[in-house]
């Protein structure tokens, strides 16, 4: 005997709504009202909104987005602009991004702008004619009030229509420089960073407002600006050869970020100088691999996907009508001490 069973669509075929209501027994019009949990169904009975609920799981209903996007004249998209996909920055950045937006029903278009002003404003064109809501830029210096929400990660130029996420830099190169000292470093090496890099000014100044504070000199032959751009280790490798072929002796190195600390730990071991027992490494943002290396590195640590996931909910939260948004987000640092560097000998 055949038991009597519920018929239920196939797999392959999208259910609507007109199916949801006929499976209940009910107008399209009070479905759509509970589905959409809009004002009208207020006055529709709870016994009967779980009903429909329970008959939209059994179904396996889906809305139709595009129907919604013209009917709301949304497209739930907004616009992501990185300098490089897949960097160590940017990806744990991106990652941020997608968990928040992923719970909010929210899509996401990414461009590269690689720092090229051109590049940049004909993507951000495209994505405008893709019909984003609003953007997130990463390391990206703003030149202009944008058209749309905008959450700038590593923003530093205010702008109307801008919220700013930025780390609080003189923290940053407090704690880091307090440790060197601690270790008894003084004669300290600095990679400042590309000067097309958003965070590039901010943080050198901070660095140097807190040397002075401590009354620890920098001296110019110990300092190499970074003026290539790469998103791999290979960024702090000949900045470092640099220094060594100055000859000038230091104990220690402050790199502009984490992947110029690794470039820079390879060629000191290359030219047989031991990290830390020779010189200690700091880097910055404790990408994915700083634990990892040989040695582990000792970073200032910027919660990379934390800053990420506040730009997607700041962003949404403009779109979605809140006019009372922050100019300004700081967010705080915190050095993680691993095997990079060590008390200074001798």
């Amino acid at each position: 005997m055949v038991k009597d069973r519920k018929l239920r669509p196939k797999k392959s075929s999208a259910v609507t709504l007109k199916a949801v209501a006929e499976h209940v027994g009910l107008t399209p019009g009070t479905v759509s009202a509970v589905l959409n949990n809009a004002p009208s169904s207020r006055s529709i009975p709870e016994h009967t909104k779980s009903r429909i609920l329970a008959a939209a799981r059994e179904l396996n209903y889906r809305p139709n987005f595009f129907a919604q996007s013209l009917r709301k004249k949304r497209t739930y998209t907004i616009g992501v602009i990185v300098e490089e996909i897949g960097d160590a920055y940017g990806s744990l950045v991106i990652s941020g991004i997608e968990q928040y937006l992923r719970q909010k029903n929210y899509f996401f278009l990414t461009v590269v702008h690689r720092h090229d002003p051109e590049l940049l404003d004909r993507y951000a064109q495209i994505l405008l004619e893709r019909g984003v809501e609003g953007f997130i830029t990463v390391d990206m210096r703003l030149r202009e009030a944008p058209s749309l929400p905008t959450v700038a990660v590593a923003g530093h130029v205010p702008f109307p229509g801008v919220t700013n996420i930025i780390l609080d830099h003189h923290y940053a190169a407090r704690v880091a420089l307090q440790h060197l000292l601690e270790f008894g470093h003084k004669e300290i090496a600095f990679m400042k960073g590309h000067a097309q890099s958003s965070d590039s000014e901010d943080r050198w100044k901070a660095i140097f407002d807190v040397a002075q504070e401590l009354h620890l000199p920098i001296n110019p032959q110990l300092t190499v600006e970074i003026d290539i751009d790469d998103p791999t280790p290979q960024l702090g490798y000949p900045f470092a050869k640099k220094l060594l072929d100055r000859k000038v002796s230091f104990t220690a190195l402050f790199a502009y970020n984490d992947l110029s600390a690794l470039g820079a730990i390879r060629a000191f071991q290359e030219a047989g100088i031991r990290v830390p027992q020779d010189i200690s490494v700091v880097g910055f943002d404790d990408i994915q691999g700083a634990a990892y290396n040989t040695p582990s590195l000792t970073t200032v640590r910027q919660p990379l996907t934390r800053m990420g996931n506040l730009a997607a909910q700041t962003l949404l939260e403009r779109i979605e009508g809140n006019t009372d948004y922050p100019s300004e987000i700081a967010i705080q640092p915190e050095l993680i001490v691993r095997e990079s560097t060590a008390q200074r000998r001798g």
